[in-house]
């Protein structure tokens, strides 16, 4: 007779598949708000406790309606992967397996894995061998990390012992980005106590590209510790920053360069994009995700480090009763001491798709965002702004009408288009206007997805425009 533990989990086990094979029916946005969604779960915290099926059949019951389809083939709204069966049966296995990965001798299993899935990721996107990787919860952490450690060596550089002595006291640090880098950059920097609006902002041109021009321009001006940021895979247009010019520049002021790289670092992995990707190698750190073209579960992302002294010095963590040795413990890479094993979806997705796999996948995604703007644009009135050179297609409506005008009834498209739940887009300002985004990263999504949702988005624009009285 099954024990009551298998037989809940034979249960949702069940639940899952229905709800993944499904995907492809369901709405691509959550059918209920947030506050109809805490409505449903606002409660008192219960006295008494219930038996645990009753439990998962209650949370079943009330996230109903309320999650996005983000593992169907038509949600474009930011760059979320859909997961793929390999990640998530070893995600499930993780929590099975319940191993707190600090420690290589606490849990040499998951410490093993991830250190082997390091060394591949390492390997197929072509950065040098020597550097370590840390397994964060995505891109955010990602560069936290690397900017860390680069923050912390360019001190060391000036005489400066930032881990034992802090930030109050020591050389100031120059730190430039570009105009247009990723929220999460500037989110870093604040945590790392080197403030946002500190950071020198680099003019970008068109695509949201630093200006290699501008950039020695600053630089040239700077004396003492240089902390810079570039960006693999611009947020709106999938652009890529000059990096091995801006490399150049860095490194002969004796400075660090980060690459943000959470969308474009996967497409070292493919040969046709090695255009955008060159020079990458140059850089000192890298951050990037897997919840985006590795297809893992969500809260899986990689800090890459090329000086791996650095890198520890930076996220070290001894203690008495932590063992030592010299085996790579996961926690010194990491700004976390108790965290999941994330190595193993990590290591499954790897080891199911192989390096043709990760080729085939992104070079997929990125012939079905051109395919959507090329169909997108063939309406008079529809303009897309970027060079579609990744999986971003940012997307201008109401290009004949008064910029004012297009930006609300834009707006208001996309409110429709999720309304409407065909597929799922996100909006957003970028050089002055309103855009449609549309993301294209879905493990699942197919020609027929990206023809149907161009479709609906034009659907949408039309039904929007004629409310309007045509204009």
């Amino acid at each position: 007779m099954a024990s009551d533990l298998e037989a809940l989990l034979v249960d949702i086990a069940g639940h899952a598949a229905a709800y993944r094979d499904g995907a492809g029916a369901r709405s691509a946005s959550p059918e209920r708000t947030y506050a109809q969604m805490l409505e449903r779960f606002d409660q008192p915290m219960p006295d008494a406790g219930l038996p645990t099926p009753a439990v998962i059949d209650e949370l079943r019951a009330r996230v109903d309606g309320g999650l996005a389809n983000m593992t169907g083939p038509r949600f474009f709204g930011w760059v979320i992967g859909a997961s793929a069966p390999a990640g998530l049966a070893a995600d499930w296995l993780t929590s099975a397996w319940a191993q707190n990965t600090g420690n290589a001798h606490a849990t040499p299993a998951a410490a093993a894995c991830e250190e082997i899935a390091g060394r591949w990721i390492v390997d197929l996107l072509g950065l040098p061998s020597e550097s370590s990787v840390g397994f964060v919860t995505g891109g955010t952490m990602a560069n936290f990390t690397g900017l860390a450690a680069g923050r912390n060596e360019v001190l060391r550089r000036a005489g400066w012992d930032v881990e034992s002595d802090g930030l109050i006291g020591a050389p100031p640090i120059h730190v430039v980005v570009g105009e247009e880098a990723h929220s999460t950059v500037f989110s870093a920097l604040r945590y790392l106590g080197l403030g946002a609006n500190r950071a020198i902002r680099v003019p970008v041109d068109d695509q949201g590209r630093i200006r290699a021009d501008a950039f020695a321009d600053v630089v040239s001006k700077l004396d003492g510790p240089i902390l810079a940021a570039a960006q693999a895979g611009h947020i709106n247009s999938g652009a890529f920053d000059p990096v091995g010019e801006i490399a150049d520049l860095v490194h002969a002021k004796g400075g660090w360069l980060h690459v943000d790289g959470a969308i474009g670092l996967w497409a070292l992995a493919v040969p046709e994009l090695a255009h955008l990707t060159q020079g990458l190698a140059k850089a000192d750190s890298w951050g990037g995700d897997g919840h985006k073209w590795l297809q893992t579960p969500q809260d899986i992302g990689y800090a890459i480090v090329r000086d791996k002294h650095a890198h520890r010095r930076a996220m070290g963590i001894s203690a008495s009763y932590l063992p030592g040795g010299d085996e790579r413990h996961p926690a010194d890479h990491v700004p976390e001491l108790s965290r999941r094993a994330r190595g193993f979806s990590t290591w499954a997705m790897l080891r199911s798709l192989g390096r043709q796999g990760v080729a085939d996948m992104v070079r997929r995604h990125v012939g079905q965002a051109q395919r959507v703007a090329q169909r997108l644009a063939k309406a008079h009135d529809v303009t897309i702004l970027n060079d579609v050179v990744l999986n971003q297609v940012a997307v201008r409506l109401g290009t004949d009408l008064a910029p004012d005008v297009a930006d609300r009834l834009t707006a208001q498209t996309v409110a429709q288009i999720q309304r409407d739940g065909v597929c799922f887009v996100g909006g957003a300002a970028w050089r002055g206007v309103q855009i449609v985004r549309v993301s294209v990263i879905g493990a699942g999504t197919t020609d027929a997805d990206i023809d149907a949702s161009a479709d609906a988005i034009l659907d949408a624009w039309r039904r929007v425009r004629s409310d309007r009285g045509g204009v």
